[in-house]
């Protein structure tokens, strides 16, 4: 099994794939050739949303918006065409399966005008798969949807208290804020991002004595404390996905290595022992590697 470097890391080529079409289309040329033409049809419609655009510039925009389409499909055409005897493969990656359907259903939708700009908008994500920090901050916050989970039942109930305290202790005086629960969960929500406390504050200090502790352990307890611990937990889901990518890069550099020392030995039609046992000896401490055993001395 071959390899090439794509998208800031190493991707092994099966070998029922076309490996030189292959090359093409995980080379930086012909990434950086993709992510330029993503780039040009963001900034076109972008530049379509103007006021006062004269309708030759509206006709060139929209004529770069259509050769784009045109580049995407080619693209897709090829990187499906290099999976060789098994283009059913191509589909096995959450990203293929997004390039295919932003192209193939814009035609469908060529007479709907809302649809088509939408997809249009989608086919800028595309630019995401070409960036490999991206990538690892999405499978980071994949993996801390289930803490996140918890910690959103948390959050909630945590809402709540004080949404129905914020009720029983300003209620009456200040309906607009904390008439009722519902009301008082958007106060809350709104506080989340410190957003006009100070006027908040002030309007209830006016009310209540409790005022003042309820505002500042609000603050401390949820907005400080609960949302730095989502943070953490997002930042500690990247930390291991960067430590396990960088892991993956480093055995396939590895394994690539050791598949050179097989061509090279093997260039010259004469295999020794001692070439096998320094081949079995590599392979030992490639395994070790992954099973995450240490190697011994």
């Amino acid at each position: 099994m071959r390899q090439v470097k794509a998208y800031g890391e190493y991707v092994e080529i099966p070998d029922y794939r076309i490996f030189w079409l292959s090359k093409i289309v995980y080379s930086s040329a012909f990434e950086v050739a993709i992510a330029f033409v993503i780039l040009v049809n963001a900034i076109s419609l972008g530049l379509l949303t103007m006021p006062g655009i004269s309708p030759d510039a509206r006709t060139t925009f929209e004529a770069l918006d259509k050769y784009a389409l045109y580049v995407y499909a080619v693209e897709l055409v090829l990187r499906l065409i290099s999976y060789g005897k098994k283009p059913w493969e191509f589909f096995r990656r959450g990203w293929n399966i997004f390039d295919f359907l932003i192209v193939a259903l814009s035609p469908v939708f060529s007479g709907q005008v809302m649809v088509l700009r939408l997809l249009r908008l989608l086919r800028l994500i595309r630019i995401f798969r070409f960036l490999p920090e991206v990538r690892v901050l999405t499978v980071s916050i994949i993996r801390s949807i289930p803490p996140l989970l918890s910690m959103s039942v948390l959050i909630f109930l945590a809402l709540y208290i004080y949404g129905m305290a914020g009720v029983y202790l300003f209620g009456e005086q200040l309906p607009k804020s904390w008439g009722n629960i519902s009301i008082a969960l958007t106060t809350l929500f709104i506080l989340l991002t410190l957003e006009n406390f100070p006027i908040y504050l002030e309007e209830a200090v006016l009310i209540s004595p409790w005022a003042l502790p309820f505002y500042l352990s609000y603050i401390f307890i949820v907005v400080f404390t609960v949302l730095n611990v989502l943070i953490g937990i997002v930042l500690n889901a990247m930390d291991e996905a960067r430590s396990e990518n960088r892991e993956k890069n480093e055995r396939l550099k590895q394994l690539g290595a050791i598949v050179h020392e097989v061509d090279d030995i093997t260039s010259d039609g004469t295999v020794t022992k001692e070439e096998i046992a320094h081949l079995r000896e590599k392979i030992k401490e490639l395994e070790q590697q992954v099973s995450g055993k240490p190697t011994s001395l």
